[in-house]
């Protein structure tokens, strides 16, 4: 026996996905440490950090699948792998889970204060926290988990700390009064890519506002409620319906301000009425006018959403209801000319969904375009490469018409701002508050009471350190050194400019590289019919029911295999079912290869190697490199293809079969050639199987006897002379032949239990070998009473016909079927075959058809008249041929 074959028959006669994943998962937990001391080449990936209050949905299965299976396959080739793990502190959603929870108690955050509230969300994190974890590690994610991070543990902090004082220091951080996107919900500033704009159904309101001189101009607005505090009007001075009242004053309906009227060439004159109401501290067209003109900005909002004191006899209410009141109040007072419908985009919060208010307000900012330009290069330049590459273009034209970042947030939750006011309000920016005191004493002359700022940083701002600071930057590590740059980034394509380009501009500017050479954007998982999935469409397939009905190795494989560089990739149960189909498949296949080789030893005399030996080698050879290079390109689809139809197709449908006749039959030096080849294949294909679905091969290389974790077992890497095209082209033949007869068969309707002679006529070269060394296999595989070549070969009465390559078959059935029977009804089912050909062939040939139907719909149509083809083809072989 080779060494280390032990076979363990005790391999259930059953695949039970959920007690193999649970028994290898528990196995695993130390198992994925890595050394940044090795001498191996390394390979780093970092998790994107899922959030502490999120749920494995099929998005986070999808790119950690895709993520285990490269660091899975580089750690099974020589590298030194490492895929860095952690999770997000995600500001606002992990504030907004806890306030709902107190909300159901009857209390809020400010009722608590912010220490206590700090420690109500942390105790929440720590009971909660890690639940994301335990479904990463459910899915099979190879993670050195030892390096686990979170956003906001001290390391981390320590690096956003850095990260903002040096950034500040050099101009790249400032604190301004500057339009932004409020979020009454949420309380909180967002930044331009957090608001998702949206089509609504609204009205564009015809008001009058009187004129201090007589008269009255009239001006449409979408937002009624922000006439509240409008503090001018302008018109364009090219406008000569209204150039005549710049220098004039308007009267603001029913608080009676006076507005001065301005000139504004931002004034589109074909807009509404031609006339605009300036709302500096509510719109940022506005506030340019505003200050231009040296208008005074006027907040009309709370922060929740209501009116403030500034509102007048609207103070309290909410801007909706508010809205109301003044659209009523101005009918009322005659001063509503006209309401029109009109649907026009509005800003809503990507976390709550509700309408963002634009707000002028005092906020921290990141000035980009001095970082956004190194970025840029680095992708010009080809040092960072988007995978698919349209990406590119979407990544650029981003950067290019990039604004500053806001990067304050009004909650409790996150990196609190590390900034603190004196007495007079002076700022001093530190590492901590002692780095604060010291520049305030040098300021002061002495010590004076300090006062942190309230505000935390968004979130992505400690994400877009991520690469560098799960490192253990700003301290010069190990890890740095080896791991960063990092190899890959996996991502979605939603949160390329949140973090991705983030990323890299915060890489270049601290660590002077790019934080990673490759991005592959994952495609959006939609249902079968294209529709994105929801809870309210009810089309989610959940991974962790997925778990229980199929098994992740079954999900793994299944997102694996339609993973395209497509926007989008359908995904449907039927899938699923298919993938556990092919699960059972792998399964049944490894108790049939342990079962029949389990009297294997090392000492028993061998025959050479078969042809079918040398072509299933061949075959293996040729799908490893198929896999290699597919993976290489980020082919997920194709190279979890290529295994699929090798185990399947080639293994198991043909190879099996073939070994039967080997290894049952008497032979024993051939049977004996056999199981060393089943054994070697076997055990190779569970390591090229490995990175799609651990699980199951990691149990079946236990059932193999081979030491230690599949894991780390050396993936395959054949030259050149492992594929023998001679053998391939010859069992090729051998599989023509045997599908022929067998659909000869079928068409003829032929008893399954009777066996049919077979003549073989054409080229000697091809048709002797095959006759030669496989008649047998011919004979059992194709049901053959007898094969033979005979090149003199004349067919007679009720004999069929198929057609292999350059081959003849011919297969004598008298006797066996109704000839003339079977001839007639041949002849039926020609004539509608060649009436539905017909029909597909005037649509085809119809220019406005294939100009005005769908692309999917012309293609399916091409298709189904190909299939009706080679079906009428086939049928006039048989028809031709008789009497």
């Amino acid at each position: 026996m080779q060494p280390g074959w032990v076979h363990d028959m005790t391999l259930p006669t059953r695949y039970d996905p959920r007690e193999v994943e649970d028994r290898q998962r528990q196995a695993w937990d130390d198992l994925w440490a890595c050394d940044p001391r090795s001498d191996k080449p390394a390979f780093s990936i970092v998790i994107p950090p899922p959030n502490i209050t999120g749920r494995l949905h099929q998005g986070h299965a999808l790119n950690n699948t895709l993520q285990d299976i490269l660091i899975r396959q580089k750690r099974m080739d020589g590298f030194e792998a490492c895929w860095f793990p952690g999770t997000d502190h995600a500001g606002i959603a992990t504030q907004n889970v806890v306030e709902r929870e107190l909300a159901r108690e009857g209390t809020d955050r400010h009722a608590l204060g912010r220490e206590r509230f700090l420690e109500r969300v942390w105790a929440w994190k720590d009971k909660y926290g890690s639940e994301i974890v335990d479904q990463l590690k459910i899915l099979g994610c190879s993670c050195d988990w030892s390096r686990l991070r979170f956003t906001l543990d001290d390391g981390l902090s320590a690096a956003v700390r850095t990260a903002f004082v040096t950034l500040y220091r050099e101009g790249l951080i400032y604190r301004g009064n500057y339009m932004i996107n409020w979020c009454p919900r949420c309380r909180t500033a967002l930044s331009d890519i957090e608001v998702e704009h949206q089509e609504i159904d609204g009205n564009l309101y015809h008001v009058r506002y009187p004129l201090e001189d007589g008269g009255h101009v009239v001006i449409a607005t979408t937002r009624p409620e922000t006439m509240l505090g409008d503090t001018g009007v302008a018109v364009n001075p090219g406008d000569k319906r209204y150039a005549y009242l710049i220098g004039k004053t308007a009267i603001l309906p029913v608080l009676g301000r006076p507005l001065p009227i301005v000139g504004a060439d931002e004034v589109d004159p074909a807009f509404g009425t031609g006339v605009l109401k300036i709302t500096p501290a509510h719109d940022p067209v506005d506030l340019e006018v505003g200050r231009r003109h040296g208008l005074p900005s006027l907040n009309v909002l709370n922060p929740d959403g209501t009116v403030n004191e500034h509102g007048g006899p609207f103070a309290g209410l909410d801007r909706v209801a508010a809205r109301k009141a003044l659209v009523k109040r101005l009918e009322e007072e005659g001063l509503l000319e006209n309401v029109e419908p009109y649907r026009h985009g509005v800003g809503h919060c990507d976390r709550c969904g509700v309408a963002v208010e634009p707000l002028l307000s005092t906020q921290w900012f990141v000035r980009m375009k001095p970082l956004a330009e190194p970025a840029l290069q680095a992708v010009r330049d080809g040092r960072v490469v988007f995978t698919p590459e349209r990406w590119t273009k979407v990544y650029t034209d981003w950067l290019e018409s990039i604004r500053d970042w806001c990067i304050s947030r009004q909650l409790w939750w996150g990196h609190r701002i590390p900034a603190w006011y004196g007495p007079d309000n002076a700022l001093f920016v530190g590492m901590d508050e002692e780095d604060a005191r010291q520049q305030a004493r040098a300021h002061y002359g002495e010590d004076v009471e300090l006062r942190q700022d309230d505000d935390v940083l968004d979130t992505w701002f400690s994400s877009s350190l991520w690469p560098f600071s799960i490192m253990g930057w700003p301290e010069a590590t190990a890890e740095l050194e080896r791991f960063y740059p990092t190899s890959v980034l996996l991502t979605g394509f939603d949160i390329l400019f949140f973090w991705v380009a983030r990323m890299v501009m915060m890489g270049l500017h601290f660590m002077g590289r790019e934080p990673f050479g490759q991005v592959f954007v994952t495609p959006l998982i939609v249902d079968a019919q294209g529709q994105k999935m929801s809870k309210s469409k009810g089309n989610i397939i959940d991974p962790l029911e997925v778990k229980e009905s199929h098994g992740m190795d079954a999900l793994r494989f299944t997102m694996a295999r339609s993973t395209t560089k497509g926007q989008t990739r359908r995904m449907s149960m039927g899938e699923l079912d298919e993938a556990r189909n092919f699960l059972n498949k792998i399964w049944n296949m490894a108790r049939f290869v342990l079962t029949n080789t389990d009297d294997l030893t090392d000492e028993a005399p061998a025959a050479p190697l078969a042809w079918e030996d040398r072509w299933i080698q061949s075959r293996l050879a040729k799908t490893v490199r198929k896999v290699r290079e597919e993976l290489d390109r980020f082919n997920f689809h194709l190279a979890a293809d290529a295994v699929y139809r090798f185990t399947w197709h080639e293994l198991c449908d043909w190879y099996l079969e073939l070994a039967k006749l080997r290894l049952y039959g008497d032979d024993a030096q051939a049977r004996t050639t056999c199981q060393r080849t089943l054994r070697g294949i076997l055990e190779e294909l569970l390591v090229v199987m490995h990175p799609f679905m651990p699980f199951i091969t990691e149990e079946l290389w236990l059932h193999t006897g081979r030491k230690g974790p599949l894991a780390y077992v050396p993936f395959p890497d054949h030259g050149p002379d492992a594929v023998d095209e001679q053998a391939e082209a010859l069992l090729e033949r051998a599989q023509s032949v045997v599908v022929e007869v067998r659909a000869v068969r079928a068409e003829l309707r032929v008893p399954a239990g009777a066996e049919l002679d077979l003549v073989i006529t054409g080229a000697r070269k091809e048709a002797e070998p095959l006759v030669g060394h496989f008649s047998e296999a011919l004979r059992r595989l194709a049901k053959c009473g007898s094969v033979r070549f005979d090149p003199q070969y004349r067919p007679g009465r009720a004999t069929a016909k198929g057609v292999a390559g350059e081959l003849s078959l011919y297969l004598p059935v008298d006797g066996v079927v109704d000839w003339e029977k079977e001839l007639e009804r041949l002849r039926r089912e020609l004539a509608k075959v060649d009436e539905a050909l017909a029909a597909l062939e005037g649509r085809l040939s119809n220019p406005s058809f294939r100009t005005r139907a769908p692309e999917h719909v012309v293609a399916k149509a091409q298709e189904e008249a190909d299939e009706l083809r080679n079906q009428r083809e086939r049928l006039l072989r048989h028809v031709e041929g008789g009497p």
